[in-house]
Parts: C-alpha cells; sequence; structure tokens
C-alpha cells in the first residue's frame, strides 16, 4: 500500500459501512498480513483461521479478506460473545481469540496512523474572504466527522471485544493531517506552453491543517548542486494521469512559480504550503510563470541517473523548468525549497540583481535605536542562531523583525540605495537550532518533519507576504562566519574595501554543520549553491557592483563570528556574536 493516503473530502462521514466498504481498509490489511508474514509473527497463526488458497502467491488470494473485513465490521456492532452465538455470521468462533483481535485491531490503528493523510475536496474556487472561509469550513466538519468515525469504530470494537472497560480514551489524531481544496482553472491563455495535461491536473486553491501535523520522510538530508541546462524541456513533459499530480501555484519573492507534485510526495507539498504565499487563480489563468516544477518525475526523464536529484531546464521564454526524480532517496523538503529557491535565484540574476542566501532582521532596542541587519551564509553558518539569540536579548532589545529567513535578493532603488526583498513566509530550520521549546509554541501552526532523527526539521510560518515583498534598505551587510574562532574580541570585522569584502563573500567558507551531506570545512561560491554557482560567471560581475555600492552609500560591509561549528561554542558562539551586535547598534 501507498505510504500517501488520499480520502474524498466531498462526502460527509457518519456510517461504519463508509469505512468497510473502502478500498482503503482493505489495502491496509493486505499490508498488515505482507508484514507479519515477512517477519513471521505469533500473531499470523490468527489469520490461519481466515485461510481459503494456502497455497496461492498474493495475499488477496491466500486470505478471505473479507471475512476479514466482515469481522471487524460485525465487533464494531455487537459484542464478541454476542457474535459466537448468533447464526448469521460464518466466520469462525472468536471468544477465545479476544487478545489476538486487540492486538491485530491496535495494529493496524497504528499502521493507518503511520500514514501520510490527506483529504482532496474538489471545491470550485473562490476570492472572496467569507466565501472561502465558507468552503474551508465544510471541508473542516468533514474532515472531523471522518475523524470521529475512525475513532469510534476502533474505540467501538475494543470496548466490544475486551472485558475491561477503557478507563482512559486518547482522542489520537486519526483523519487527514493536511486538507486541500482542488479546482481547475479556466486558463484564459495558453500561459504554460506545455502538453495539454498541464492543464488538466487540480490545482491546490485552499488548505487546512489538522495539528500537530508531524511527516516521517525517507531522507533527511539533500546531496550534491542542481545541474542548469540552458535548452528547453516542457514540450518533452507528458503527465500521463493528470489526476496523480496537484499543482501549487506559490508566490517566491516577486516570482511566481508553478509546482506540481506528484501524489506521493504531498507530504512535501503541505510543507509548501506553510513556506510560501499561494497564488490564486486570477494570478494562475493569465500569468506565465517565471518557473515551474514537477516534484516525482519517472526515470525517462533523466539522461543522467545523478540529475534524478534534481535538474533545471531553460525554455527559449526565460522560464525555468526543474525536475527531481521519483526516488526514495529525494523524499525530503531540502528538495522542494531549494529547487524552488534556486529557480528563483536564476530569474533574479537574470534581471541583474543578487540573489543572497541569508537572513535579515529589523533589530529594535529598547532606548529607540534600530538597524537592519542581513546575515549571509550557507545552511548551518549561525545565522537564525544568532538571530535567536538576540531575541533572548529581552532586556535590551525590544523586536527581532525577521524580514528574511533564508534566502532573498537585493536590488538598487532609484536613489542607489540597496534594498532587499524576501522570498518566505515561513522558516524551515532545524529543531535543534531553535531555542529550547520554541517549535512546540508553535505546535499549532507547524510542520514537523521526522522529529526523532538528527537533523529533525520543522516548517512554521512567521511572516506575510506583503512584509517579504516590501523593500528594505539595509544597514548592515555581514558574512557570518562559522569556523574562525574569535581573538581579543574580534567577533564583528568591517571593510572598506569592496575587493577584499568580495574575496571574504566569495569564498562561501563554512563548517559544515550537518544539514546537508558535507562535513568539515568546505567552500560555496558566495554561500549560495542555489543559482549563484551555476552562473558564477554573471553572478561574480553583479556581486562585486552590489558590494561596491554598498560601500559608496554607507552600508556597512563585513563579518560576523558565530563560531557556530568551533567545538565548545555551538550554544554560546551564536550568543556572543548577538551580544556584539547588540553593542554594535547600541553605539552606532
Amino acid at each position: 500500500m501507498s505510504r500517501t493516503v488520499l480520502i474524498d473530502g466531498s462526502v460527509s462521514y457518519s456510517s461504519n459501512a463508509q469505512i468497510i466498504h473502502s478500498k482503503i481498509l482493505k489495502d491496509l490489511v493486505i499490508e498488515f498480513l505482507k508484514d507479519l508474514e515477512e517477519r513471521n509473527e505469533s500473531l499470523l497463526t490468527f489469520f490461519t483461521l481466515f485461510l481459503k488458497n494456502e497455497d496461492a502467491v498474493e495475499i488477496e488470494e491466500r486470505y478471505d479478506l473479507d471475512q476479514i473485513v466482515k469481522m471487524l465490521f460485525a465487533l464494531s456492532a455487537e459484542k464478541i460473545d454476542e457474535i459466537d452465538a448468533s447464526p448469521f455470521y460464518s466466520f469462525p468462533k472468536l471468544s477465545d481469540k479476544k487478545e489476538q483481535i486487540v492486538k491485530f485491531v491496535e495494529r493496524i490503528y497504528n499502521l493507518w496512523r503511520n500514514k501520510h493523510r490527506f483529504m482532496i475536496q474538489k471545491n470550485k474556487f473562490v476570492s472572496n474572504g467569507i466565501q472561502k472561509i465558507y468552503k474551508e469550513m465544510m471541508l473542516v466538519k468533514n474532515n472531523t466527522d471522518f475523524k470521529s468515525l475512525i475513532t469510534n469504530f476502533y474505540r467501538q470494537i475494543l470496548i466490544n471485544v475486551s472485558d475491561d472497560r477503557l478507563k482512559v480514551l486518547r482522542q489520537l489524531p486519526s483523519g487527514a493531517q493536511v486538507a486541500f481544496s482542488i479546482d481547475t482553472p479556466n486558463f484564459k491563455d495558453k500561459v504554460l506552453n506545455g502538453d495539454e495535461n498541464l492543464y488538466k491536473v487540480p490545482f491546490v486553491w485552499g488548505v487546512v491543517f489538522e495539528p500537530p501535523v508531524i511527516f516521517y520522510t525517507k531522507s533527511n538530508k539533500r546531496k550534491g548542486l542542481f545541474k542548469v541546462i540552458d535548452s528547453p524541456i516542457l514540450n518533452k513533459i507528458n503527465i500521463e494521469n493528470p489526476h496523480d499530480w496537484f499543482a501549487f501555484p506559490i508566490h517566491v519573492g516577486k516570482k511566481y512559480i508553478l509546482v506540481y507534485v506528484y501524489k506521493e510526495f504531498l507530504a512535501m507539498a503541505a510543507g509548501l504550503t506553510n513556506l510560501f504565499e499561494l497564488a490564486g487563480f486570477g494570478i494562475v489563468q493569465r500569468k506565465k510563470p517565471d518557473g515551474i516544477y514537477f516534484y516525482g518525475m519517472e526515470d525517462s526523464y533523466f539522461e543522467k541517473p545523478e540529475y534524478k536529484n534534481g535538474v533545471i531546464y531553460k525554455e527559449d521564454d526565460g522560464t525555468y523548468v526543474g525536475l527531481l526524480g521519483r526516488d526514495d532517496s529525494v523524499d525530503y523538503f531540502g528538495y522542494m525549497k531549494k529547487m524552488i529557491l534556486t529557480i528563483h535565484n536564476l530569474k533574479v540574476i537574470d534581471e541583474g540583481n543578487l540573489p543572497i542566501h541569508g537572513a535579515l532582521a529589523e533589530i529594535v532596542l529598547k532606548n529607540g535605536k534600530k538597524a537592519n541587519i542581513m546575515l549571509m551564509g550557507d545552511s548551518g553558518a549561525g545565522k537564525s542562531e544568532t538571530l535567536d539569540a538576540l531575541n533572548r536579548l529581552s532586556k535590551e532589545v525590544s523586536e527581532v523583525n525577521i524580514l528574511i529567513d533564508d534566502m532573498g535578493s537585493l536590488e538598487i532603488d532609484a536613489n542607489g540605495n540597496i534594498v532587499a526583498f524576501g522570498t518566505e513566509t515561513g522558516a524551515f530550520v532545524r529543531l535543534d537550532d531553535l531555542q529550547p521549546g520554541y517549535a512546540y509554541s508553535a505546535i499549532d501552526r507547524s510542520i514537523f518533519m521526522n522529529p526523532n532523527e538528527t537533523n529533525a526539521r520543522v516548517i512554521v510560518p512567521y511572516s506575510n507576504y506583503k512584509e517579504i515583498i516590501k523593500p528594505t534598505k539595509i544597514d548592515y551587510f555581514f558574512y557570518a562566519n562559522n569556523y574562525s574562532k574569535v581573538e581579543k574580541d574580534d567577533y564583528i570585522i568591517f571593510y572598506d574595501d569592496w575587493k577584499k569584502a568580495y574575496e571574504i563573500f566569495s569564498k562561501g567558507a563554512r563548517m559544515a554543520k550537518g544539514t546537508t551531506a558535507e562535513v568539515g570545512l568546505t567552500y560555496s561560491y558566495f554561500a549560495n549553491p542555489f543559482g549563484a554557482i551555476q552562473r558564477k560567471e554573471k553572478h561574480e560581475k553583479i556581486a562585486q557592483k552590489f558590494l561596491e555600492q554598498m560601500i559608496k552609500t554607507g552600508v556597512k560591509v563585513g563579518e560576523v563570528k558565530t563560531q557556530l561549528g568551533i567545538n565548545g561554542f555551538e550554544d554560546s558562539g551564536p550568543g556572543y556574536a548577538a551580544r556584539a551586535l547588540l553593542y554594535l547598534i547600541d553605539n552606532q
């Protein structure tokens, strides 16, 4: 059975018969029996009661699945002793099998809860806020009814089987974790410039989360760079079954990117909606995307095996098209986020502007002094940790307003000032990098990815779209240095020569911290493997121009030493850096 389960959100759930007659339940039983046989567990002896052809190869032929399902249905309605005494049931006597039945019901319930569960409701798109809320509340109601039905079905069986009363009732999440409202836009023109089936894929326009949302993916690290090929691919892409895919139109900064997601990777798509602003159908129907991303393509679309980890093509009209494979190795949200940001950055470079892999925050002190500080650096450089440490200096710091969490872009405005724009309305961060308890204080809004593993992640919203696309003038532009130990309080170093600054920034040195497959001291051009390295020659000229303009217009350019990659300073290093920034702002 697939790890991802799609639940019909267009019906009202009120009867156990809807569970019994569903293909989902039968598939769960098949998967459960296969697992029992592979493990050769003792519980398997119970199911010998339901053997119909011991020599059959397929589970469906070997066991009488209909009888197993009918047994569950009967147990949800009557006591086990009453069933054994009734002449209306044909399956074996069950009263002496109570412990095995309870174990079976508990196990299959847990198997269900370990699935990635999504409710899909076909619903006509509306832009009116009140109408949209009404439609989404109907989706909430259907999911609530579904959850109650599943929970009561499971609980009633246990009551009818067990001699002991249930003393503690746990309202465990058992409905859909995320629900999507879908529709097919009426496109005004052929804005996608591709196969007709691209227009037939259902587009997501509304999302409902049922917290806590926790997904367990098959990978938790991203590998390598995305190859960029300057030739078209879109005319070769044919989505054979559009209903196996879902389209997510999103705003990435000032760019519009359309993301097609294969159904098995809907957990990645759910994270997408917690990180970026969904675009309305007014945009979708009329605007050509700046980029299109296909997450979960078949092997036949990749010229080389390594391209399955991400490859980007450039169409003749300037649109970038990203492709990712369908392997377990790419089942990690980093492949969703970073491909999208790479496409964004390539467009920014084409326009002559500077993409920045970094964070930007407005720091406001209690004495009224404030500054907009941008920290540039690759994953694990200490950007978020330093800003978080600043936020904890509550005696002196009034506000730390995060304007850019991971990726943004710089432009030169009409007055010659350097201004920044963000890309995301949320953050995809390591649980270990957040202050203790923070992720759980936002558990009702967060999506957790593999919380039991190294590099556990959480996707949490922190801003709104209007804020991140508002041009923000920057006061300080720092390289986040996590590898140099501080000597004689040199937490901050300034450069008044843009060439010296470019040497530091372009080197992109970083002590790898386990967020990717890299280890030790690594180098990444301009700390930005997401577009900058792929367009290095063009990017170099843009970066030099912007650094020169910064120093010319009074932006302070330098390094801040976070020491995050140095043993023994993982916690205290960003704290010291935060103190140095506080002193800088207070004495500017």
